[in-house]
């Protein structure tokens, strides 16, 4: 019989291109994912790696047996999500990925809710950009993700991945309360244009959205400053160095010499998703959280903030 650990193993090997890789993505030593290889290899035959360079690569049986194996995980997922639902409880691990926001915003009361209602679900999350959190959904390294499309920065989903619309968030831009827009209602990104910037990291979502804002009126954004903490930002906001786009979701209580001004021509708006493989779409687990996600995710949590 096909050991389907070790195969989830070599698909996890072919994903990450390494033995050290698949066991951080999988949660397992380096040394068990070898053993699991072996036993794969054991029982056809034939080896699924061989060297390459300092590295490894699949043999042609090894990409063949990746390939296909995927598919019958698939189908092992899909009838044990089955066979979960006709019990009814939810139950069981669940592995989710989710953006930093999303995990202060909405994982952190998510959990308290769990908590509170001495629920037979357990959780583990990875905080990662949303494209990432795909890939890992995609590739079945994790169950659910929480990831967001930034109004002009839309996410590729894979047509074997369902999605559920939580809520809109908006991003406002923080300025410290001496600054010359603390007191107007809106501005627009041409009242922005000569501000000095602290931004996400180069090539995040959010950085990549503070651009396109600008590239829309044919200008770039000063930003001297790139940090992935969103806490960062307001630090330097609040010592008055730059100014920061920051979204509400899991934004905290900003200090009273930081204020937050609505932006608009364009609104920065991003849509708050939860996605997950279809095969656990009835998974007892998977729609428990997803209904508490949902309870959480209402008009008044972004308003909060302001």
């Amino acid at each position: 019989m096909i050991d389907l650990v070790a195969l989830r193993s070599l698909k996890a090997i072919d994903v990450h291109g390494s033995v050290v890789g698949a066991a951080e993505a999988l949660g397992y030593s380096p040394s068990a994912i070898s053993q699991q290889i072996k036993r794969l290899d054991k029982h056809f035959g034939l080896p699924s790696l061989e060297k390459f360079g300092r590295g490894i690569m699949l043999t042609e049986h090894g990409r063949r047996l990746a390939e296909q194996g995927a598919s019958l995980l698939a189908q092992v997922e899909l009838l044990e999500a089955g066979v979960q639902a006709e019990g009814g409880k939810p139950s069981g691990a669940v592995r989710i990925s989710a953006h930093s926001t999303a995990c202060r915003g909405l994982l952190a009361p998510m959990l308290a809710e769990l908590e509170a209602a001495d629920s037979a679900v357990t959780v583990t999350f990875v905080e990662n950009d949303p494209w990432v959190s795909v890939d890992l959904v995609a590739t079945g390294q994790v169950d659910l993700a929480v990831v967001h499309n930034w109004n002009t920065q839309p996410l590729r989903i894979p047509t074997h991945i369902e999605t559920l619309d939580l809520c809109v968030d908006v991003a406002d831009v923080l300025v410290h309360r001496s600054h010359r827009l603390a007191s107007r209602s809106e501005v627009t990104p041409r009242d922005l244009v000569d501000e000095c910037w602290v931004s996400s990291t180069a090539g995040s979502i959010c950085h990549d959205w503070l651009v396109r804002m600008f590239a829309d009126i044919g200008a770039d954004p000063h930003i001297p400053f790139y940090d992935s903490e969103f806490a960062t930002h307001i630090a330097l906001v609040e010592q008055g160095v730059a100014v920061g786009l920051l979204p509400r979701l899991g934004r905290p209580l900003l200090p009273e010499s930081v204020v937050a001004v609505r932006v608009v021509d364009p609104v920065p708006t991003r849509n708050i998703q939860l996605i997950w493989r279809r095969t656990m779409s009835q998974s007892p687990a998977i729609r428990h959280l997803a209904a508490v996600l949902q309870t959480i995710t209402n008009p008044e949590l972004l308003r909060a903030s302001l």
